[in-house]
């Protein structure tokens, strides 16, 4: 299957942005070493990208939604099947099915983005003044050059950190500055493809089915291991490209976890503490500790005074305790 559609539509809003930002007064030329107008609009392809896939991502955060809220039937299910794993994936996708909730859909929108990365990947690899223009798609010569020349703190763009001092030179690029400027960015990349992970889950939580908490895994600690071998592989443009769409996905999904918070189930309240005495609420003491107060016990019952004998003079209490003593003798 030919993937020149793809290269056709990456080129054409590169091209597209390029044009704009040119028309709004971006400098083509390089300032403080950096093509700005290109950088740009790769950044903004970005942005391009997202606004496609913004119903894509509803969805995702609609079907974690419904995810957790089938955590606590996924639970039983996996007591009632514990040591019958067939039986139990059975279930699941049967519980699945009927709820409408699709435990792949959050991994949809990266999915989906990989036509576009390869995309972006295949294109830059190609800005070389060697290849003449005639392997792009729907560029003209003037452009090519002048994304061959593209340059970000006086790297190109098209450079990698495993490129050779061969690779470099048609570029008229240093390979220790290429280095430096693809290595950093390659760190961001890993520090922020992790970061959008932990914030999904720190809001959602881990999950309780199996295969899920693989993936969530795979998500949080596999693909950022990777980067450090595969980085050195990409070229600085889409290392960038890599770098914004992480910082727009950070922006987004705090977005929507701050409109859309996550389901919590409320937490039972306890009265007691484990059959030991009953504890007043904390009351603040010395040094700003709070210190846990007992509760008062309710004072004593006064001692019963017992009643006169059968048959015998009762006493008023108050004339003998004022009755003056008999004198002797």
């Amino acid at each position: 299957m030919s993937l020149d559609w793809i290269y056709y539509a990456i080129s054409w809003i590169l091209l597209t942005w390029h044009s704009a930002w040119d028309a709004i007064g971006v400098p083509v030329g390089a300032v403080i070493g950096t093509n700005w107008a290109w950088i740009l609009a790769i950044i903004f392809l970005v942005v391009t990208v997202r606004v496609i896939l913004f119903p894509v991502f509803v969805k995702q955060i609609k079907s974690q939604r419904a995810m957790q809220a089938l955590q606590p039937k996924v639970k039983e299910l996996q007591e009632k099947h514990k040591g019958d794993r067939e039986t139990l994936q059975k279930e699941m996708m049967e519980l699945y099915r009927k709820e409408k909730a699709n435990p792949l859909m959050g991994c949809l929108p990266m999915f989906l983005q990989i036509p576009v990365f390869l995309g972006l990947f295949h294109t830059l690899k190609r800005l070389n003044p060697e290849n003449g223009g005639k392997t792009l798609y729907g560029w003209t010569v003037d452009q090519f050059n002048s994304a061959s020349s593209a340059k970000l703190f006086t790297a190109p763009i098209s450079g990698r950190f495993g490129s050779t001092a061969a690779d470099l030179a048609p570029l008229g690029a240093n390979t220790g500055t290429v280095k430096v400027i693809a290595g950093v960015l390659v760190l961001i990349m890993i520090a922020t493809t992790y970061l959008t992970s932990r914030q999904m889950i720190l809001k959602t939580g881990w999950a309780e089915d199996p295969q899920q908490r693989m993936v969530q895994r795979l998500m949080l600690y596999g693909i950022p291991v990777s980067l450090l071998v595969s980085g050195s592989i990409f070229p600085i443009g889409v290392i960038i490209y890599w770098v914004t769409n992480n910082l727009f996905t950070l922006g987004q999904q705090q977005w929507v976890l701050r409109k859309f918070p996550p389901l919590v189930p409320p937490k039972k309240a306890t009265t007691t503490t484990g059959g030991k005495s009953p504890v007043q609420p904390a009351k603040t003491g010395l040094l700003g500790r709070k210190t846990a107060q007992p509760v008062a016990k309710a004072p004593a019952a006064a001692p019963k005074v017992a009643g006169p004998k059968p048959g015998a003079k009762p006493v008023n209490p108050k004339k003998a305790g004022n009755r003056p003593a008999k004198r002797q003798g």
